[in-house]
């Protein structure tokens, strides 16, 4: 809606950042069209009446503006003095001044001219009132969001600066034990240049981090404040026309009915008429100019105990992580950019509607409403190109053209029944094990790694080129359906968020618990009922949709907050419960190495479940139960001894 604001200065430009002071502005004409309205409703009852009446409600509703008029023609803190000649200069409040005079002589009314008043004024006042009002409080809303977006960017900075500390104290505690330790010198190597390495991501993820910021920072106060202050002004001069016309009419009933009064309407119309909702910008610019330095960038800050520069680690290593990075950050923005463009072109379509359609109450607001919420999504869209873009400018003014292997694998979630070393960490990491998504698999090669080591693994699948001709890659957008399907468009911030969670098979699949009723709207979409129970095929990636199928086959998309994903284990926990007939008592103490185990007490009593698969069929030298807790888990077998007071099954 720029074009609204082609003949004068925006409030962008002029006075930035005072958000509060517009929006203040604002709500004074918002309780200008209040008042005009109240003042309309009031003279409807009054027309049947005595006219000294009307002339005292003209008195009274002047007094009222009187008190107010400063707050819609300069705002509520006007940063230099003004006087009555100030307020004269207001267009808007020229116009309403002749409107009471018009008022304090018009003392001989009737019904007819009291009903059309209450029709054509009253309620359409109410309308713009509450339209406006609404508009308002979208845009509210949207600052909030602009702010919550670059706090979360600049928390962001903070927690990597806090890890990279962090990796650096461990790097300094190796390198003591690396001076004292002669028996296992090698391992503590090991160690150490493994926790350097780590140190060094940590320190290549702060740098990006800043700069993510700095450019969120930018681009918040000289792209999306003041475009947000712009939208205001526009939507206050749109209103300020809207009451205008609304006004207009008013006194055109007034002088079909009343030829008598035709000099004062006359007088009205002319004032109105010359009601330049610019121009009374102008003066509120004028009179709220403020100096306004925008802050400044950040700079990498060097931990404390470590030596260190700015200069991001292009070592062999950290290379490899931001290499893969950068891979990612490509594949993210070949994913936004069509978005972009599609919502760009919406856009304008939006815009073209608004300017061609009648300002009066009925699709344009509803125009009004689609193209500053697609304006608005445009934006976070643009935040996240934004954020990509600074990633790759980062990573590529630190490694040049040199991006590493070209065969990258492809990994997807996987969950490990026994215990299975990550082809990355070795011995120097935990095993990967348990039924909780702990690592990755390459679909291609069959390489194993723990999730957060996904991205420090070199591009070098052996099977990558010679499976990439037999490989069709499905054209599919971010909720994973076929590109043919409902548009169910992905949110901004997915495409900076970690990779989402890739689809669960059906035999690893979560359990979770519907909580409303659901009725499906198209055919990729399933019934389902509060209390039903449900199996997770494909998680939540951003776009607010889950894939869940039924206990009868049937599977579909349902809204994500409408389940509760449950603990792994735990769907139907209560039915492996029933038929419970064997108990044991744990005669080793035992601790538990991931979620899904239980630890024992010596001397514990547990209880074996039920089914195929629990109690004593769980298989691998493992036993499947439930302790005092009622919490339920598997143990090793020969950490417990069959209670002989309980037959078991």
């Amino acid at each position: 809606m720029a074009a609204d604001l082609a003949n004068g200065r925006t409030y962008g430009q002029a006075i930035p950042d005072q958000m509060e002071r517009i929006l203040n502005y604002f709500d004074a004409h918002l309780e200008l069209i209040s008042d005009v309205r109240e003042l309309y409703g009031a003279r409807v009852a009054l027309e049947k009446e005595y006219a000294g009446k009307l002339q005292l409600l003209a008195r009274k509703a002047s007094e009222k503006k009187a008190k107010m008029e400063s707050r819609f023609i300069i705002g509520d803190e006007p940063s230099k003095s003004w006087d009555s000649s100030t307020l004269r200069r207001s267009t808007l409040n020229n116009a309403f001044e002749e409107i009471m005079g018009s008022m304090a002589n018009s003392a001989k009314d009737h019904v007819n001219l009291a009903d059309k008043l209450s029709s054509e004024v009253v309620e359409v006042l109410r309308t713009v009132g509450k339209k406006n009002e609404e508009a308002k409080q979208k845009e509210v809303q949207f600052f909030q969001k602009l702010l919550s977006e670059r706090d979360r960017v600049y928390g962001e900075r903070l927690k990597s600066k806090q890890q990279y500390d962090e990796e650096c104290a461990e790097v300094e505690s190796f390198r003591q034990k690396q001076a004292g330790d002669d028996w296992h010198a090698d391992r503590v190597a090991r160690q150490a240049e493994q926790q350097r390495n780590e140190m060094l991501n940590s320190k290549n993820i702060y740098l990006i981090s800043t700069a993510i910021a700095n450019r969120a920072k930018a681009k918040f106060y000289q792209e999306d404040l003041p475009s947000l202050e712009n939208e205001l002004q526009t939507l206050q001069g749109r209103l300020v026309n809207r009451l205008t016309k609304v006004l207009l009419q008013a006194h055109t009933l007034e002088r079909a009915h009343l030829d008598s009064l035709t000099t004062y309407i006359v007088g009205v119309e002319g004032q109105l008429d010359q009601v330049n909702a610019v121009e009374d910008q102008d003066i509120f610019i004028e009179y709220n100019l403020r100096t306004f330095t925008a802050p400044g960038d950040w700079t990498f800050d060097a931990c404390s105990i470590h030596y260190d520069t700015d200069k991001m680690s292009v070592e062999p290593e950290p290379k490899i992580f931001i290499q893969n990075k950068l891979r990612r950050c490509r594949a993210k923005l070949q994913e936004l950019s069509p978005l972009m463009d599609s919502k760009r072109i919406e856009l304008d379509q939006l815009l073209s509607q608004v300017l061609s359609t009648d300002q009066s109450v009925g699709d344009v607001d509803e125009l009004t409403d689609r193209y500053l919420e697609t304006g608005h999504q445009l934006v976070f869209y643009a935040t996240s190109e934004s954020v990509l873009n600074t990633e790759m400018d980062t990573i590529m003014g630190a490694i040049g053209d040199d991006e590493g292997a070209s065969r990258p694998h492809l990994f997807k979630s996987s969950s490990f029944s026994i215990p299975t070393q990550c082809a990355y960490c070795m011995f120097l990491e935990s095993s990967i094990w348990g039924f909780n998504k702990q690592g990755k698999t390459c679909t291609l090669c069959g390489l194993s790694v723990h999730s957060k080591c996904e991205l420090k693994v070199a591009a070098n699948c052996e099977q990558s080129e010679e499976r990439q001709s037999m490989v069709v890659r499905k054209s599919t957008n971010k909720t994973g359906l076929p590109a043919s399907g409902p548009p169910i468009v992905p949110s901004a911030s997915s495409f900076i968020q970690p990779a989402a969670t890739e689809d669960l098979s059906q035999e690893g699949a979560l359990g979770a618990r519907v909580l409303f009723d659901f009725k499906p709207t198209s055919e990729f979409e399933l019934a389902v009922y509060d209390g039903m129970r449900v199996r997770v095929l494909e998680a939540d990636d951003g776009s607010g949709w889950v894939k869940v199928a039924d206990d009868d086959g049937n599977s579909g998309l349902v809204p994500a907050s409408y389940v509760d994903i449950l603990n792994s284990g735990a769907v139907d926990e209560e039915e492996g419960r029933q038929g419970v007939s064997c108990q044991v008592r744990a005669i080793y103490p035992y601790d538990a190495q991931s979620t899904d185990e239980l630890s024992l007490r010596e001397g514990e009593t547990l209880e074996l479940s039920a089914g195929p698969k629990g109690g004593k069929n769980y298989g691998n030298g493992w036993w499947e139960g439930f302790n005092a807790q009622g919490k339920k888990g598997i143990f090793p077998s020969n950490y417990v001894r069959q209670n002989q007071a309980v037959m078991c099954a």
